[in-house]
């Protein structure tokens, strides 16, 4: 990983296990209309960086996939730039 502040895994961990929740949550857990519109919401803030920022946040999600033991969170961050629209092709 890049030497950065350490601030930037955790809140784009966050962004990650937030979206993954909202995914994955029953329709008695949180209303399937709702949570659709805050994960268009993300992906729309997310694709507003600028592309310098984008390959940055891009970079750590990589580095967080790689560096993760539990295999379901590891899917999860590597599939989320490819999920979100950040990039066109899963893997990426």
């Amino acid at each position: 990983m890049t030497d950065m502040d350490p601030l930037v895994p955790v809140l784009a961990g966050l962004v990650v296990d937030i979206v993954w929740f909202l995914e994955s949550c029953e329709d008695d857990e949180v209303d399937p209309d709702s949570a659709v519109k805050m994960m268009e919401c993300v992906g729309w803030v997310l694709l507003q960086l600028p592309p310098d920022q984008r390959s940055r946040f891009l970079r750590v999600l990589a580095d967080m996939a790689e560096a993760e033991p539990d295999p379901g969170r590891r899917e999860v961050l590597s599939s989320f730039p490819f999920a979100c629209g950040l990039v066109e092709e899963q893997g990426a």
